[in-house]
């Protein structure tokens, strides 16, 4: 029972959203990974791999400012990640809203292939590791226990007297 309930408490609240191979032309950048977080805030991990051409960055932004990044006006990013040839990004996107991912090569005058993985956690934030939440879960569940099988002992020696 105790480990069916651990393995609950541990299921996936992952969501793939990418995981496939991009071709980004030299001198430019492209997006394919909208992320529409309307409900709950979430935890977005991306990894990527260059398989040909230069190195490329990773560009987190809202919806807004890949607008103005198109039409040529200043922007802004959460997060950026590169120059580099692969590399792991990891943000905890704040609140709810329309946030896009950027796979930039406009440095290079070759063209790139970039295999793009991207999910989202949905995990509450907590700040504690995943190790010590374990630790908190089972001396509770093991305090649980042992408060219901003392009771239970009482009980029951005081019914066979």
């Amino acid at each position: 029972m105790l480990a069916l309930v651990l393995l609950l408490f541990a299921s996936a609240t992952r969501v793939q959203l990418v995981d496939e191979p991009f071709d980004i032309p030299a001198h430019d950048w492209r997006f394919d990974s909208e992320l529409g977080l309307h409900q709950h805030a979430a935890t977005l991990m991306a990894r990527f791999q260059v398989r040909s051409g230069g190195e490329v960055r990773l560009l987190l932004m809202t919806r807004e400012d890949v607008e103005r990044m198109s039409a040529g006006k200043p922007h802004d990013t959460l997060m950026t990640f590169g120059p580099a040839h692969s590399g792991r990004l990891q943000y905890a996107v704040p609140h709810p809203g329309d946030y896009v991912l950027v796979v930039d090569n406009r440095e290079n005058s070759e063209p790139a292939r970039v295999h793009l993985s991207v999910w989202l956690d949905f995990r509450p934030v907590t700040g504690i590791s995943p190790q010590r939440q374990f630790t908190v879960i089972l001396l509770s569940f093991v305090f649980f226990f042992g408060v219901v099988g003392w009771s239970a002992h009482r009980i029951w020696r005081g019914i066979h007297r």
